[in-house]
């Protein structure tokens, strides 16, 4: 089984959450997680080849802004709400409300 990277919160920075947050798709995968909840990867039916949806969810679960847990064979994905907001407080709301969701599906 595969290790997942996952920062300590003292390791977090505004930087490497900035830029998880700055590309759409990853953008979307967040808003997404934040009203729908836990979500498994194949939840995310973006049209981009799979290769590319795992490196957006390894970057945002690097930079600390996801969570991704194994259950079986599959990867259940959260917001790491708690340590973003005690880390960056409000940061999360300001950049999910001036999100829009994606009209189309990429």
């Amino acid at each position: 089984m595969r290790f997942l990277y996952h920062p300590d919160r003292k390791h977090m920075t505004l930087a490497g959450v900035l830029y998880a947050l700055g590309d759409p798709v990853r953008l979307e995968i967040v808003r997404r997680l934040a009203t729908v909840g836990e979500q498994c990867c194949a939840d995310f039916d973006f049209a981009i080849a799979k290769s590319t949806m795992s490196n957006h969810f390894k970057i945002l679960r690097e930079s600390g802004v996801m969570l991704t847990r194994k259950e079986g064979t599959q990867h259940i994905n959260s917001l790491r709400q708690d340590d973003l907001e005690a880390l960056f407080p409000g940061l999360l709301d300001v950049v999910l409300r001036s999100a829009q969701p994606m009209v189309c599906q990429l």
